[in-house]
């Protein structure tokens, strides 16, 4: 198994729906030892999570990580804020970021990488409804080439 293996626990989706993705960071998260073995087990939902910047520290908030079956009394709240490992020279300049109109920072992976929990975070702005259409019509459009271009092969 190579070193940097990536071992992806779950996804946001819905956020390259919602969102115009413009850069990414990659963040560590403070966990407890029975929400590892839970993240191990794939419990984990990213869907209506963002990122809070309070003084010079990033919070995960909304972040759904399901308790551990054997942890009874050591589970801990699965809604729970979690800190962010991030160094406070990209914290400044993600809190320079946000104070941009219509920018917010949101989750976008949960994985693990040399066993240790990596967060992929997203500098996101929103998309208004016109645009969500828009690239709906961009995807349909791309899948009908993809088809037309693999019956054309099928054909020959």
């Amino acid at each position: 198994m190579p070193k940097d293996e990536i071992k992806p626990v779950t996804t946001n989706r819905k956020a390259y729906h919602d969102f115009f993705i413009e850069e990414t960071f990659e963040a560590g998260i403070s966990l407890a030892g029975t929400e590892v073995k839970s993240l191990r087990e794939g419990r984990a939902q990213l869907k209506d999570s963002y990122v809070l910047i309070k003084g010079e520290e990033a919070w995960l908030v909304g972040c759904h990580i399901s308790p551990y079956s054997h942890g009874n009394i050591w589970n801990l709240d699965p809604e729970r804020t979690r800190k962010l490992l991030l160094h406070k020279r990209e914290i400044r300049s993600l809190q320079g970021s946000l104070t941009q109109k219509g920018y917010t920072l949101i989750p976008l992976k949960l994985y693990f990488k040399r066993d240790k929990a990596k967060l992929e975070l997203g500098l996101a702005k929103g998309k208004k409804l016109y645009d969500v259409r828009e690239s709906l019509k961009e995807k349909e459009a791309r899948r009908e080439v993809e088809r037309a271009v693999s019956e054309r092969q099928k054909e020959r």
